[in-house]
């Protein structure tokens, strides 16, 4: 049951940053509430994406590592 919630937290991880890649401008709505004193712009979404891709692999890299 770990294991499958390690799994779920890595895809969620994984669409946030490719839809982020891609669509950056529709996730735009969401930056403005999670940074909010500041207005979000295309650069900083690009490196929230890079950043949950990169969490994304480390939890597949704990995943692959972890003994059952």
């Amino acid at each position: 049951m770990k294991t499958l919630g390690l799994c779920l937290i890595i895809e969620l991880c994984l669409a946030f940053g490719i839809s982020g890649l891609i669509w950056p401008t529709k996730l735009m709505p969401i930056f403005e509430v999670l940074i909010f004193p500041w207005p979000p712009t295309s650069r900083a979404v690009r490196t929230n994406c890079f950043a949950a891709l990169g969490v994304a692999v480390l939890l597949f890299v704990t995943l692959l590592t972890t003994p059952r």
